[in-house]
């Protein structure tokens, strides 16, 4: 049996795994996903305490107010490459943000904070309009537009009427991945808040230790996966072959939960029920509900968040290279937690290792070395 993973550090933020499942400051994540909004998440990772009714709609317009972007940062957007990846873009944007709108007295960490939050998106979206239509999109969609409608908004970018499930969707989402203790992202963040750098250097940190396959792109690599299927006959084929190989199969396991992340389950109805709208995807969510079926029975694994938020994703029209920087929209409001939680009580995170090279050797001048 393997030991439990030794503890990095304490945190009051949330648990993961640990005998009370997933919880925000002590509020189980069914609850959140069923009853809250991403706002109030946002609030309650940023202030240790959930919304009232005016605290909620305060920080809806002030996140409506913070999503403009800067003229200099709009002609970087321009000239950023068509075919960058967008989590480059994420980072881009945090990096430049943190030149033009630095920390200080003034703009301390929980403004910066809302600003990444209302601003990412518009950024994201402004980039890609712009280099596949030529069009600069305005990204105030509306003064009390929640994050989930901002994001659709700027998707379609054509003045349809949203549907109620595909806001939920996407609201949903941005609750399941706003935080999720000492994961690598959060830790990178961290690490760097613990030098005494400055806020932004903590969330570009966060952004690059994201971008990898392993962590936030699990869910990009999920729907490569899946779109590689024709059927559930196909499927087996294809998972046999990986099994051999021994492949990963993106989207499954998780180095904390053993019996099930909570969160994947809740992500599913969703895939469940946009498969059955008109424009849904039917085979696409029974191709992966086989996969589960089939990495359960064989493996004994269980999907995590990534897998269905693929398919939800791709249901809603996001290219796929968007999936991970949704999750940065998200896991901002956890990392900023994160970083205010360091700086409160902060030690210089700086951790040893175990050697495993060479013993002490006699030096020789150049002069005295075998030629070869």
């Amino acid at each position: 049996k393997k030991a439990a993973p030794a503890a990095a550090g304490d945190s009051a933020i949330s648990t993961v795994g640990i005998g009370k499942g997933l919880n925000y400051r002590g509020y189980n994540i069914e609850d959140l996903a069923k009853s809250s909004t991403f706002e109030e998440v946002l609030y309650l990772l940023l202030y240790k305490e959930l919304p009232t009714e005016d605290q909620l709609e305060a920080l809806i317009r002030r996140l409506a107010e913070n999503r403009w972007i800067p003229a200099k940062l709009q002609s970087i957007l321009e000239v950023v490459p068509k075919d960058a990846h967008p989590m480059d873009v994420m980072r881009t944007v945090a990096s430049v943000m943190g030149t033009l709108e630095p920390e200080s007295p003034t703009h301390c960490q929980v403004s910066i904070a809302i600003r990444l939050t209302a601003v990412y998106a518009p950024c994201l979206f402004y980039w890609y309009h712009y280099h596949n239509s030529g069009r600069r999109i305005d990204p105030e969609t509306g003064k009390n537009d929640t994050t989930a409608v901002n994001i659709l908004k700027l998707l379609y970018n054509d003045g349809r009427e949203l549907d109620e499930l595909s806001i939920k969707a996407i609201d949903v989402s941005l609750i399941l991945y706003a935080e999720h203790d000492f994961n690598a992202s959060a830790y990178a963040a961290r690490v760097t808040a613990s030098t005494l750098s400055d806020f932004y250097s903590a969330i570009t940190s966060a952004i690059g230790t994201l971008r990898g396959p392993l962590h936030g792109g699990a869910n990009e690599a999920a729907m490569r996966f899946l779109q590689k299927l024709d059927s559930k006959e196909h499927a087996d084929e294809v998972l046999k072959g990986m099994f051999a190989k021994k492949e990963l199969v993106m989207g499954f396991g998780h180095k904390i939960y053993k019996k099930g992340d909570p969160r994947s389950e809740i992500i599913k109805r969703f895939s469940k029920k946009l498969s059955e709208t008109e424009g849904g995807l039917p085979k696409l969510y029974e191709i992966s509900d086989h996969v589960e079926k089939v990495l359960f029975k064989e493996k004994k694994m269980y999907p995590n968040l990534d897998f269905y938020s693929a398919s939800v994703y791709y249901q809603l029209g996001l290219p796929i290279d968007f999936f991970t920087p949704i999750f940065v929209i998200s896991r901002t409001s956890g990392w900023a937690a994160h970083i205010i939680e360091q700086r409160e009580n902060n030690k210089l995170i700086r951790p040893t290792s175990n050697y495993t090279g060479p013993d002490p050797k006699e030096f020789k001048p150049i002069r005295l070395r075998a030629k070869i």
